[in-house]
């Protein structure tokens, strides 16, 4: 008989699993030859001391994955298998060691996070276990690949509320993310188009269309948002804005530059313009910023949106708004796609909408978050003095933080992550991230009051580890 160390004391692997995982070893190991008989059940359950039941189970395992046999009245057997090749040597490993996960940090300054502690999961809750309830009809049909009309009409009352946005249900289409949704535009937009794209901007967004074949054009972005004129100097058809809060300068488009916007659109009947609304639930001084798309009168902006910042990223639940002509397209082309976001999800948060919880939580977290980020500039004024400048402060999640430093921005990134910080700079943004300045995209979601000076001086030290902050900022 064999020993086959069992653990009584492991809460993750079960005994039975133990007692399976041992023997899967032994036989890819090639320790078990093939057509050797097993202990029978009552035999090892009685030498490792376990009831029967996990005996029983962990043969039934290895026999549904084909590690052993059985023969009537005689017991189980080991299959022949062939010997596991090793294969040819696998590439060596990147020098680049792989990030930390978000527990490893002692504070986080990630611009892609927010604070789920105080997501209200009570209320969310409610909502989905009134969605779990629901007809048994709604659960046995599969949502339309535009996603279930009760959420799309909730999305329609919704974002004209909040931002200003006109559309009917029938032009929203629901996705698990913004990604798959623009790869979907790009096939209705059709081949041969040109896109502009903001310059520094979302990285992801130009290597989709990259690698979809399509033809890409960088354009600078100030203070005022995309370079308008530069779209003059183009053969681009589409443009890719974030005018609300431009990723990640910060930037808030003026109506002015808007018009100009719509006016270039204008001028031919195949131009379109992508409204990439992330990030822009949050705003702490004045009111609301309404969307481009509020502005359209001639149906060519296609308005995007996601709920990953105002509720949770993992409840993976995007959407699109089409103008009309697009829209009736998509009836024409989507019949055959599959629904990507999950069923449940959708129905709850129709409701979470429906009820004014998704409103009243967004009001809350603008209140939260606009504190969390009045007390973290107070603080890097109070440490960082002269040495560093703020921009892109008054919406969002995240702001820059310029440092006045000859040092290089890995070099801040490298120290930042041996103490233990997630921090993110401004090259994740560039096409050529080797020519980024020592820009910092300090995100403010998973930073707690009473941990701010602690982290800012941690910050402080990544970025001068032999200067202290004093001064203020000019």
């Amino acid at each position: 008989m064999f020993y086959i160390p069992i653990s009584r004391h492991d809460k993750v692997s079960p005994i039975y699993k133990q007692i399976y995982q041992w023997f899967q070893q032994e036989i890819l190991s090639g320790r078990f030859s093939a057509n050797t008989q097993l202990p029978s059940k009552r035999s090892l359950a009685e030498t490792l001391s376990v009831s029967q039941n996990s005996v029983l189970s962990a043969y039934m395992q290895l026999h549904a994955e084909g590690y052993i046999y059985t023969a009537e009245r005689k017991g189980y057997f080991v299959e022949r298998l062939e010997p596991l090749s090793l294969g040819a040597p696998s590439l060596p490993a990147a020098n680049e060691p792989a990030p930390p996960s978000a527990r490893d940090y002692t504070y986080s300054f990630s611009h892609m996070s927010v604070d789920a502690f105080r997501f209200p999961f009570k209320q969310w809750r409610k909502a989905e276990q009134a969605a779990a309830d629901a007809s048994l009809d709604s659960w046995c049909d599969i949502d339309p690949p535009a996603g279930a009309e009760r959420l799309r009409t909730a999305i329609s009352y919704s974002v004209r509320q909040m931002r200003g946005v006109e559309c009917r249900p029938e032009q929203i289409i629901i996705g698990a993310s913004t990604q798959a949704l623009l790869q979907l535009l790009v096939h209705l937009l059709g081949p041969d188009r040109s896109y502009a794209l903001e310059d520094p901007g979302y990285q992801r967004i130009r290597l989709l269309l990259e690698k979809s074949g399509q033809r890409t054009e960088l354009l600078p972005v100030d203070r005022h948002g995309l370079q308008t004129k530069a779209l003059q100097n183009t053969a681009s058809d589409t443009v890719i804005v974030t005018p609300s809060h431009q990723m990640p300068l910060g930037s808030i488009m003026p109506v002015s530059r808007r018009i100009q916007l719509l006016n270039w659109c204008y001028e031919k009947a195949d131009r379109y313009i992508i409204e990439d609304d992330y990030d822009s639930e949050f705003r702490y001084e004045g009111d609301m910023i309404p969307a481009l798309q509020s502005l359209d009168k001639q149906d060519r902006v296609v308005y995007m949106g996601t709920y990953s910042k105002s509720l949770l990223p993992g409840l993976r639940i995007s959407y699109m708004v089409l103008p009309p002509a697009l829209a009736a397209a998509f009836q024409k082309e989507g019949t055959h796609l599959i629904q990507t976001a999950s069923s449940l999800h959708q129905q709850t948060l129709a409701r979470f909408i429906e009820t004014g919880e998704y409103r009243k939580h967004v009001r809350r977290m603008s209140r939260h978050y606009g504190e969390i980020r009045e007390l973290l500039i107070h603080e890097i004024h109070q440490v960082f003095g002269s040495h560093a400048s703020i921009q892109g402060e008054k919406s969002g999640l995240h702001f820059l933080l310029h440092v006045q430093t000859k040092d290089s921005l890995a070099s801040i990134l490298g120290r930042a992550a041996a103490g233990k910080l997630e921090l993110y700079g401004i090259d994740r943004f560039m096409k050529y991230p080797d020519q980024a300045p020592p820009t910092l995209v300090i995100g403010f979601a998973r930073l707690e009051k009473a941990s701010l000076p602690e982290a800012v001086r941690a910050l402080h030290r990544a970025c001068f580890p032999s200067l202290e902050g004093s001064g203020r900022l000019t």
